[in-house]
């Protein structure tokens, strides 16, 4: 290539579209010149939802124990949102992908045991951190219940019994279309902490299009938008039980099918038939030669998961 043509390319502005004379280079001569310093970049976090499942005794030696869907909070030390409660998240070094980066949050930051990662969504309103333009990426992560305990160097971190209830649900007609709006409340409670916080889902059907978009109309208690991070996950999560095999990945290796009906039942937040329930999950589970012994009930039987991830 010439030095005329060289200098042509060089003198383009790298924000317009690629010049034609560009086609002349090789792709080594092309990363050669090309500077990247000529381009803002947006950072990148990777931030988890953790989940696990717990039970709590009842206090009725008749009833089964009650059991909770929990989420890992941790709270911030430092601004923004200092001492907001938020998800455990961290930068995405420029070596890593994005799920080494959730790997090394849940092994740096929450210490549990190798949870069940799988990526949910990009969220990248431009005013979604005060700081600087950051693009979040959210992970799902779902923990085998028992595994509740935390070291004692992580403080700041703490389970949240999670719920969350529809407040409302209405739609109107467009002239194009229909707009469905869905207030959900998410309530948190732990030992020594209880708060709510309103979101609102917004479904837009046009010509045949849907489109979504989420936004927090009340929370006073958790730092930048994660709020809407918590209750796509959970929305996520409550679709994804009904088709597939995700519920195993909150259960012990051994469970009965009473248990294993209390964690559909507490995600779903409905009631479900016991018979039409063990038809659905027949294929998934296989019997063991062990079984569950409570002195108030007649000893029950446990299953297993049949392939988790068939």
């Amino acid at each position: 290539m010439s030095k005329k043509q060289e200098d042509t390319i060089r003198s383009k502005s790298p924000k317009s579209p690629l010049p034609i004379q560009e086609d002349l280079l090789t792709e080594k001569e092309f990363l050669e010149q090309y500077r990247s310093s000529d381009y803002e970049k947006p950072s990148v976090t990777v931030d988890i939802a953790l989940f696990t499942v717990d039970e709590e005794a009842s206090g009725n030696h008749r009833k089964n124990e009650e059991k909770k869907l929990k989420l890992l909070l941790m709270r911030r030390e430092h601004h923004p949102f200092k001492e907001r409660w938020a998800l455990p998240g961290s930068f995405v070094g420029m070596e890593e992908d994005l799920e080494d980066a959730a790997r090394r949050i849940m092994k740096e930051k929450t210490a549990v045991p190798t949870a069940y990662l799988d990526q949910l969504y990009a969220w990248g309103e431009k005013e979604r951190d005060p700081r600087l333009r950051i693009i979040s990426v959210s992970y799902l992560a779902l923990l085998r219940q028992g595994c509740l305990s935390l070291p004692g160097d992580k403080a700041s971190l703490c389970w949240f019994d999670i719920d969350m209830k529809r407040l409302s649900n209405s739609s109107s007609h467009t002239d194009r279309g229909e707009e469905i709006r869905q207030v959900d409340v998410l309530c948190f409670t732990c030992e020594k902490n209880s708060f709510e916080v309103h979101v609102e889902t917004r479904i837009i059907l046009e010509e045949g299009i849907v489109r979504r978009s989420m936004h927090i109309l009340k929370d006073e208690y958790l730092a930048f938008d994660h709020a809407k991070i918590i209750a796509h996950a959970l929305q996520r999560l409550r679709q994804r039980i009904e088709y597939d095999n995700i519920a195993f990945c909150l259960m012990p290796e051994e469970f009965t099918l009473t248990q294993l009906q209390q964690v559909y039942e507490l995600i779903l937040d409905q009631k479900l038939l016991k018979a039409n329930f063990r038809r659905k999950i027949a294929s998934m589970v296989e019997e063991t030669d062990n079984y569950k012994k409570d002195a108030a009930h007649r000893p029950s039987r446990l299953y297993r998961f049949v392939n988790r991830f068939s």
